[in-house]
C-alpha cells in the first residue's frame, strides 16, 4: 500500500483539529513563536510555526477590540515543506457571534471558503489572515528573496469581520536582510517590515509591535 500523501495529512489536519490546539514540533526542527502588541486597537496576537507532515503549520491566537465587542480568534495554517498553503481554520468569536470558517487550498489553485468554491481567489498560493501579522511569513519564506530582489504575489485575503475570500496584490522587496518593503492594494498601502530568523514580522508600524 503506498505511504498516505503528506499534503493529505496536512490538510486533514485542519478539519480534524480545533485552531487552538498547538502542534509539536518533529524531533529536531524547533519550532519558533511571537507575541505581537497591536497598535490601532487595544489587542494582542501570539503565534507559533512548527514542522508537522513533512511541512509546515503555522498556529495561533488573536484577542482584540473590533469596535465594541470582543473578539478572540484562534487561527491553524497548514502549508507544505515549500510554504504553500494547504488549508486553514479560523475559530471564536466576537462579540455573541460564533465564528468557525474552513479554508481548503486544492489542487490546481482551487480554493474553498466552508465548502463553497470561491474562482475569485483561483490560483493564489498564500492565504492572508486580515487580522494577523502571522500570514507575512508564508511568501517571505517561500519566496526566499536575496537583498535587492523582489516579487510579485496575489494572496487569498480572509476579510473580517465579515468572513470572506478576496484576491490582494502584494509586493515584497527585500531591502536588507531583516527588512522588506511591503505594497498591496496597487501600492497605496505601503509598509516597511522589520522580520526574524524565522520570518515573522517584529515590527509592522502603525500595526503590530513584537513584545516576546
Amino acid at each position: 500500500m503506498p505511504a498516505p500523501d503528506p499534503s493529505q495529512r496536512l490538510r486533514a489536519l485542519v478539519h480534524s483539529r480545533p485552531a487552538f490546539v498547538p502542534e509539536a514540533s518533529e524531533a529536531g526542527s524547533p519550532g519558533a513563536s511571537i507575541l505581537w502588541r497591536r497598535l490601532d486597537r487595544p489587542g494582542h496576537d501570539s503565534a507559533r510555526l512548527s514542522p508537522a507532515e513533512g511541512g509546515w503549520l503555522l498556529s495561533g491566537a488573536a484577542a482584540f477590540a473590533e469596535g465594541a465587542e470582543a473578539c478572540r480568534l484562534d487561527y491553524l495554517v497548514a502549508c507544505d515543506a515549500g510554504f504553500r498553503t494547504l488549508g486553514a481554520r479560523v475559530s471564536g468569536w466576537v462579540g455573541a457571534r460564533v465564528v468557525d470558517v474552513v479554508i481548503e487550498a486544492g489542487d490546481g489553485g482551487r480554493w474553498r471558503l466552508g465548502g463553497l468554491e470561491c474562482p475569485a481567489v483561483a490560483g493564489c498560493v498564500d492565504v492572508d489572515i486580515s487580522f494577523s501579522p502571522s500570514t507575512n511569513l508564508l511568501p517571505i519564506r517561500r519566496l526566499g528573496l536575496a537583498v535587492g530582489a523582489e516579487a510579485e504575489v496575489r494572496a487569498a485575503w480572509l476579510r473580517f469581520p465579515e468572513v470572506g475570500l478576496e484576491p490582494l496584490a502584494q509586493r515584497y522587496r527585500r531591502i536588507a536582510p531583516d527588512r522588506y518593503r511591503y505594497e498591496s492594494d496597487g501600492g497605496r498601502f505601503v509598509r516597511e517590515l522589520r522580520v526574524d530568523g524565522a520570518g515573522f514580522v517584529a515590527d509592522y508600524p502603525g500595526l503590530w509591535a513584537r513584545v516576546a
